[in-house]
This record gives structure tokens, C-alpha cells and sequence, in this order.
């Protein structure tokens, strides 16, 4: 493919996926405006408000101050500014997916930092112009942040895109990077990705553990979470909507149940706490995802710290045969201590990030944060993830240690 067709194909590819991110709110917002309101109202209000979901779901930060109406039903006087940090992450998540696919493809057409490069900067103008297109007094999306922050998802998954599709040619990657990563001594090059894979290994499988208990979470309180539905008494295209709205934040809810497993926990208001010793939260809006929140003090919450530890020890275990081939006959204890330290810290970074981006202002007053700490989560996973990349190392030696052993030695 030529230079031309290849920075056409790769500005094609990054307007699709914004594309497909704003229609998506946008075709609700667009139902609303035709079948609730009758056409009355200036669609530019709802593409403003699409366009302001999108933003939010990348982590921008919208200014909005309340009109009469609004602020009233919240007992807040009007003009009341109200700052919304939050990022509803499930529209990252699909920026990030997509970004993947557009990278894989890109890497087809042979000019593959040309084509990363277009994509990046097309992206990034269209997420400027979005954010221009946006902003009004009501609501005010921050400029440098929707120009920077859906960018830098996007551009993301142009890198994870390009390396898979590398992976799966089997192609080796080549450049001063590759370079200097190849003069680096191989048992430390080796350690570093025992390291880097056990941290991100232990992460994921708390999530995995995170998603499925959330689900199981929402299945068995489903009873209250119909209630709520029926108390709000929205229609049919209200409650799609409002379900719609929900979904957004399913990543969100996995993180803070993974930060729930690590101990810390979150909050849904200041003065609030949901952790494994109990919920101590006050009064919460009307929506029907914390409907299965359970309250009061758990039995064995504690049990749940085990969560990442047993992740780390399982990844301690997968990571531990290609470190000892690698290490070959140097100091076995030595190198496993270092995976441990630099992984439990990989993946308490890793984790740490993970909650900030979860965790953000929802609201006026108390809802000014939502969230976990990022902080206390990052710390506290990244020693329970030491913990259990030690005890996996310890385990998976044991074996070993036997058949060392003198045939008529005993322990």
C-alpha cells in the first residue's frame, strides 16, 4: 500500500472509532428527542449532551451549572456548579478495543509508524473538535483534556493493535529499542519479564474473580434492583437509557470490587465506606445497579483478602519455569526475590492506576468522591501480591528440593 492510501486508510480508521463512540449515546439522546420530547427541543442540546457522555467515558473533566429546574430537585440553589471527574469507562474500554483493531490493521498496510502517527493526530483533532462542538455555558467540557485524554486511549490500543498483530506474524521487532532491549544481560531481561508478567498476570485474575462475583452480586440482589427500577417510574426508552447509562460504568463497578478484594475498598460519598469489614455508606441516588449493594457487616469479608494473594501465587507458578531456564545455574533465591519485590510493585501500580481512573467526582456535596482510593489500593495490593508471589516461588521449589535430596534422606 502506498503512502497516500496509507494515511487515508489510517484517518479513516481513527474517525470510525470515534464515530461508533459518540453515536452510540448519541442514537439514545437522538431517541429521546424524536419519542419523548416530539422534535420540541434543539437537537444541538442533545448532541451537546451525547458528546458530553463520550468525554466523561474517557475521563474529562465537565463543569455543569444547574438551571432552576435542576438544581431544585437536588435541594441546591440554582447556578450551583457542579464538577464531574468521574470516567464512566466502559466508552475507554471500547475506545481502547477498537484502537486494537485499528492498530492490527494498520500494521497490514507496511507503513506501519506512518500509519500509527495518522491515526493518533486524526483522532486526536477529531476528539478536539468534538470538545469545541460541546462546550456551552450549562456545560463545559475541559478542552485540553478532550483533545489529550481520549487520544491517549485510542493511541494505546494503536500499540497493543501493532504488537499482536507483530506476535501473531511472528515477526521480531526491530529499531533501537529492540536493540538496547537485546544488550541487556539475559538472566535480568529474563527476571524483568517474570516480573512485569506476574504483576500484570495477578491483576487480571483479580478482575476476572471481581467480575464474576460482581455478577453474582447483581443476580442474587435482583429483587431490589427491580424495585428501584419501578420506583423511578421511567418508561420503556427511560429505563434503556438508564440501563444504557449503567453499563458505562460496569468497568468501574469490577474495580471497585477488585479494590473491595484488596481491602481499602471504595467510597460512594465522603464519610462513606464499602470494604470487607462491613458497608457503612449514607443515603445514595436512586439507581438501581446499587440496588444489590449488601449492607451491614459481612461474616468473613476478610475472607476476600486471599483474593490476590492466591492470584499472585497462581502467576508466581506460571512465570517460575521459564525463570529458572533463564537464570540457569545462578542464585534461583536471589532472582525470585527480585520478580517478587518488582512484581508485587508492578502490580500494585498497575492496580493503583486502575482505581484512580475508576474513582472520580460523581456529584454536588458528599458525591464529590466516588471511588476507591488509588493510593491505599495500590499499596495494599501491591503487598499482598509480594506475599503471594513469594509463597508461589517457595511452592514451586519445594519439588525441586526434594529430588535433591539424598535417596535415604528424610525431612
Amino acid at each position: 500500500m502506498t503512502r497516500r492510501l496509507t494515511l487515508l486508510f489510517a484517518g479513516f480508521e481513527a474517525l470510525l472509532v470515534a464515530a461508533i463512540g459518540v453515536a452510540i449515546p448519541l442514537l439514545l439522546a437522538t431517541l429521546m428527542w424524536a419519542i419523548q420530547f416530539g422534535f420540541g427541543p434543539d437537537w444541538a442540546i442533545f448532541w451537546r449532551g451525547a458528546v458530553d457522555v463520550w468525554l466523561i467515558g474517557h475521563g474529562v473533566d465537565v463543569t455543569f451549572t444547574l438551571d432552576e429546574l435542576t438544581a431544585a430537585t437536588i435541594g441546591a440553589p440554582a447556578g450551583t456548579v457542579v464538577l464531574v471527574t468521574i470516567a464512566a469507562l466502559g466508552f475507554a474500554l471500547l475506545t481502547l478495543v477498537l484502537g486494537v483493531r485499528a492498530g492490527a490493521r494498520v500494521a497490514e498496510t507496511g507503513h506501519r509508524l506512518l500509519g500509527e502517527l495518522t491515526a493518533f493526530v486524526v483522532f486526536g483533532g477529531a476528539s478536539l473538535l468534538l470538545t469545541l462542538s460541546a462546550v456551552h455555558p450549562a456545560a463545559r467540557p475541559s478542552i485540553w483534556q478532550g483533545a489529550l485524554l481520549p487520544a491517549i486511549v485510542f493511541g494505546a490500543g494503536l500499540v497493543l493493535g501493532v504488537l499482536r498483530a507483530d506476535a501473531d506474524r511472528g515477526a521480531e521487532t526491530h529499531g533501537r529499542l529492540a536493540t538496547w532491549v537485546a544488550s541487556v544481560n539475559p538472566r535480568v531481561r529474563a527476571a524483568l519479564r517474570a516480573a512485569l508478567t506476574a504483576g500484570a498476570a495477578s491483576v487480571m485474575l483479580v478482575m476476572l474473580v471481581s467480575a464474576v462475583t460482581a455478577t453474582v452480586v447483581l443476580a442474587t440482589g435482583y429483587a431490589q434492583v427491580i424495585r428501584l427500577y419501578e420506583a423511578l417510574h421511567t418508561e420503556v426508552l427511560g429505563g434503556i437509557v438508564l440501563t444504557a447509562g449503567q453499563f458505562a460504568f460496569v468497568p468501574n463497578l469490577a474495580i471497585w470490587v477488585a479494590s473491595w478484594f484488596a481491602g481499602p475498598g471504595f467510597a460512594l460519598g465522603v464519610g462513606s465506606q464499602v470494604s470487607p469489614l462491613g458497608t457503612a455508606v449514607g443515603p445514595l441516588p436512586a439507581i438501581p445497579l446499587l440496588g444489590a449493594l449488601p449492607s451491614g457487616e459481612l461474616s468473613f469479608g476478610y475472607v476476600g483478602l486471599a483474593v490476590p494473594v492466591v492470584a499472585a501465587f497462581l502467576a508466581a507458578t506460571a512465570v517460575r519455569p521459564a525463570l529458572v531456564r533463564a537464570v540457569g545455574d545462578g542464585s534461583r533465591l536471589a532472582w525470585s526475590a527480585f520478580v517478587t519485590l518488582v512484581g508485587g510493585a508492578a502490580g500494585g501500580v498497575l492496580f493503583g492506576v486502575l482505581a484512580a481512573a475508576s474513582a472520580g467526582a460523581l456529584g454536588p456535596g458528599r458525591f464529590d468522591h466516588v471511588g476507591p482510593d488509588a493510593l491505599a489500593v495500590g499499596l495494599a495490593s501491591a503487598l499482598e501480591f509480594a506475599i503471594g508471589l513469594a509463597l508461589g516461588f517457595a511452592a514451586a521449589s519445594v519439588p525441586s528440593l526434594l529430588r535433591r535430596r539424598p535417596s535415604g534422606q528424610t525431612l
